[in-house]
């Protein structure tokens, strides 16, 4: 079998991991090093050299846009399809095994996934359920506190009562939020690893049949993995130590959302017949660079080590600027990207990097001031816009009624005349008889002792819900999205808005229409799930990498997280 146009790209040391014969390695890859390159070759080697089938090699990135990338480019070499390979986020092949084993994992069929702005939501909901003052107890913070908890894999009902009031409170709400979340079938995205850990955890037999499906399981950007990430991988890979992880620990910044760079450790730990290979050879880089960067990381304390290396020339110096004060740091950075442009060069190859999207706004004002094109990386991602939210709630809500983050949402999207009093009655019968907003608002619609005025508008929405859901059944999901838009009033209230944004919230809603088209023809569709719950589980999870277009030539402004990957 030739294998010469997998292995004849590779330096010796990419050769080295992509041909190794264990099945537990760690490949310690320096940026710019051609890591990605490594896991295609790898995965490539062993369905080709050693023949294994694509179904059984599992491969988890840590964006779709990285997920994509390596289903095209192990297409590209070895001129087959990719369906049968389960490539993917943790979060979404999380989603792909709850929704296979939603009974298992304790989960209604139609389980929908909130967002972190639907998760706010719903928290700020119970806060006001609780008769809390969200002032005092934040949701935002209410948030980090479940996620971090989850995180972390302990559940509201295993954490002992605290004696700190503020912890006990705080304890209060997460169990109310859990509750809730059982309640409306809803899973948010620290939920979907738990419970798929959970789902390993209590089935035994389900866990041993992934350990047999999957023979290799490979793992992009190693050091970013939390600790239910990593616990998840050890429960299918311990047995037969088939665990293949690219990372770098130098490369860990990621801390503060719960990545644990000590997984490197402990992966050297638990797989004790692992092979360690080094990939030191930079291809991005100039070699100035190189020895600034490793100069500067050489501090860090408890590194594996490596020395990245070029075969490029040394190139220009570093240059340090030391500003006086942040206006002065803009005005020197602006000042930069204007001579560079006057010389003839594009803008669109300027980049300024910062800590936090805060520290934004005094490059946008001097780039202004000096007539810069520039663009902010981080904007409003597609399906983050108001309008296109709106449109997936009611998607969601003809898949399952009982999805209350969504029901609040299009309740009076557009307005029907339901006031805040009705809605408050709906709210406490559904606390009350621990039900959804759906079905309280079935009940309370049915009381004849209610006002017509009050009555009547209920009547109404439940009406066109259940003629929504019985009328687009049997339709595709393009057909399904272009008819709920139509039969909702949803387009027509955006249509009688005035103004440019107006105009433009209809175009976004021709694109969500368009956007579900092309997903019925995506070949990496799980034939065995209905495709609706694909789509709204793909709108939830898309993590935002397809930004629209810049214009032609602007300065390009992003925090340091954000560039990681932008190579």
């Amino acid at each position: 079998m030739d294998i010469t146009s997998i292995i004849e790209s590779l330096n010796p040391g990419q050769r080295r991991a992509v041909c190794a014969e264990v099945s537990s390695l760690l490949v310690l890859a320096g940026a710019g090093s051609g890591k990605t390159r490594v896991l295609v070759h790898r995965i490539a080697w062993l369905i080709q050299a050693e023949s294994i089938p694509p179904q059984r090699i599992l491969a988890v990135t840590f964006t779709n846009k990285a997920a994509k990338e390596m289903r095209t480019r192990i297409e590209d070499l070895l001129s087959i399809p990719t369906r049968d390979l389960w490539i993917g986020t943790f979060h979404g092949l999380a989603h792909r095994l709850l929704r296979r084993h939603a009974q298992e994992a304790g989960l209604p069929p139609a389980f929908q996934i909130l967002d972190s702005d639907d998760q706010q939501r719903v928290i700020k909901r119970i806060i006001r359920g609780l008769e809390l003052d969200d002032t005092r107890w934040p949701p935002r913070q209410v948030q980090w506190y479940i996620n971090a908890q989850k995180e972390e894999g302990r559940r509201a009902r295993n954490l002992p009562e605290p004696g700190d009031p503020f912890e006990r409170q705080m304890l209060a709400i997460y169990r109310a939020y859990e509750e809730q979340c059982n309640r409306s079938g809803l899973v948010d995205f620290a939920e979907l690893l738990l419970r798929c850990l959970e789902l390993f955890q209590e089935n035994q037999e389900l866990l041993d049949f992934y350990r047999r499906k999957f023979s290799h399981v490979l793992v992009d950007e190693f050091q970013d993995t939390n600790r239910i990430q990593y616990a998840w991988l050890r429960l299918l890979t311990e047995l037969d130590q088939n665990l293949f992880v690219v990372g770098d620990d130098d490369q860990s910044i990621y801390s503060w959302r719960g990545a644990q760079v000590e997984n490197l450790q402990k992966f050297q730990k638990d797989y004790p017949g692992h092979e360690l290979i080094r990939l030191e050879q930079n291809y991005r880089s100039t070699g100035t660079i190189l020895a600034a960067a490793n100069a500067l990381i050489s501090h860090n304390s408890d590194r594996l080590g490596k020395e990245l290396w070029t075969e490029d020339s040394e190139g220009e110096a570093v240059s340090l600027y030391t500003a006086f004060n942040e206006q002065d740091e803009a005005h020197f950075v602006a000042r930069k990207i204007q001579a560079w442009s006057e010389q003839g060069n594009l803008r669109q190859e300027c980049a300024i990097l910062y800590r936090s999207n805060a520290q934004s706004r005094q490059f946008e004002e001097k780039l202004i001031a000096l007539g810069i094109p520039y663009r902010v990386y981080g904007g409003l991602r597609f399906f983050e816009r108001q309008e296109i939210k709106d449109a997936l709630a009611y998607l969601r809500m003809v898949s399952n009624p009982d999805d209350d983050a969504s029901f609040e949402r299009i309740i009076n999207t557009p307005t029907r005349g339901i006031g805040p009093k009705s809605l408050e009655l709906i709210r406490a019968l559904a606390r009350h008889e621990g039900i959804s907003l759906w079905k309280a608002t079935q009940q309370i619609a049915a009381d004849e002792g209610l006002p017509g005025r009050a009555r009547n508008p209920l009547n109404a929405f439940i009406a066109l819900l259940e003629d929504l859901i019985a009328s687009t059944a049997d339709l595709g999901l393009s057909a399904r999205a272009s008819d709920l838009l139509v039969r909702s009033g949803l387009l027509e209230h955006y249509r009688k808005e005035r103004g440019e944004q107006a105009e433009q919230r209809v175009e976004n809603l021709a694109e969500f229409v368009n956007a579900t088209r092309q997903f019925e023809n995506e070949p990496a569709l799980d034939p065995e799930l209905p495709v609706i719950d694909q789509f709204l589980a793909h709108a939830a999870l898309e993590s935002g990498e397809s930004q629209s277009e810049p214009s032609n030539d602007c300065a390009q402004l992003m925090t340091l997280h954000a560039a990681k990957g932008l190579e």
